[in-house]
């Protein structure tokens, strides 16, 4: 473990408190963020203020360009807000140096995307090898643990296989055991489901469920409300701001035209 990442979790446990049932896994105060100048100025996010409770599993959904993949990418550390606080895992990563935040991301943070992003010349279990790495975990800790997640996924017996020797369901499974093996406090989904058919979607969010139900807290980008009925709460966003932050799945229609 690197002297950033040693600091970063000392932070942490200092200031998570003893009594505190549910804690708050994500705390956004007052994010903005803001793309060009001038005529060109547009706001992606406006103002927003949300907290997530460890161990949720919500959806984030809205419009085409209501700001949730902004807001995605605020989330995962891939981007910068123009101003205001975001705390994960009451660590503040708004105002963090780039190797701080590759540092979070790499431990904290699990990704899933909709293209699944697996390296081709690898097999899947030294895709989900590859995060450990730079990780610094000891090479035979990396293998039981790549295979340990490869087996939650239900991949255990696939795990010499290529991508191109995998269908699209399970090059998604893959992902996602590689998003866990680090065993990260949030697990993030940008439209994970896009790419795949009905019943391997039902496969797909089964693991969430179960990911959910390990304890881990799971925040997904969705069109889709069938994918966001599989949730706990939706998040519903219009405009580059939250309008909905307690959605019930089954009042999704509601707000869908």
């Amino acid at each position: 473990m690197t002297a950033e990442s040693l600091s970063l979790t000392k932070q942490s446990s200092q200031a998570s408190p003893s009594h505190d049932y549910h804690p708050i896994i994500i705390r956004l105060e007052e994010i903005t963020k803001t793309y060009g100048s001038g005529n060109t100025k547009v706001k992606a996010l406006d103002n927003i203020n949300l907290t997530i409770e460890k161990g949720e599993y919500c959806t984030i959904m809205g419009a085409s360009g209501s700001g949730k993949s902004t807001l995605m990418n605020i989330l995962g550390c891939l981007d910068r807000p123009s101003s205001g606080r975001y705390y994960l895992d009451n660590v503040d990563v708004s105002g963090l140096t780039d190797s701080q935040l590759a540092t979070v991301r790499n431990g904290k943070i699990g990704f899933v995307f909709q293209q699944f992003h697996l390296l081709p010349q690898m097999t899947a279990l030294e895709n989900v090898i590859l995060p450990m790495i730079y990780g610094e975990v000891f090479p035979t800790e990396r293998r039981n643990r790549a295979l340990e997640a490869l087996e939650k996924v239900g991949l255990g017996n696939r795990v010499n296989n290529k991508p191109n020797q995998l269908s699209g369901g399970q090059q998604q499974r893959v992902a996602i055991a590689r998003s866990i093996v680090n065993q990260p406090v949030l697990l993030l989904a940008d439209e994970p489901t896009g790419a795949l058919d009905s019943q391997t979607t039902e496969e797909v969010l089964n693991i969430f469920e179960s990911l959910h139900e390990a304890g881990i807290t799971v925040v997904v980008v969705t069109h889709e409300a069938e994918v966001a009925r599989h949730s706990q709460r939706v998040i519903w966003f219009k405009d580059g701001k939250v309008v909905h932050s307690q959605l019930a799945p089954q009042e999704l229609h509601s707000v869908i035209d």
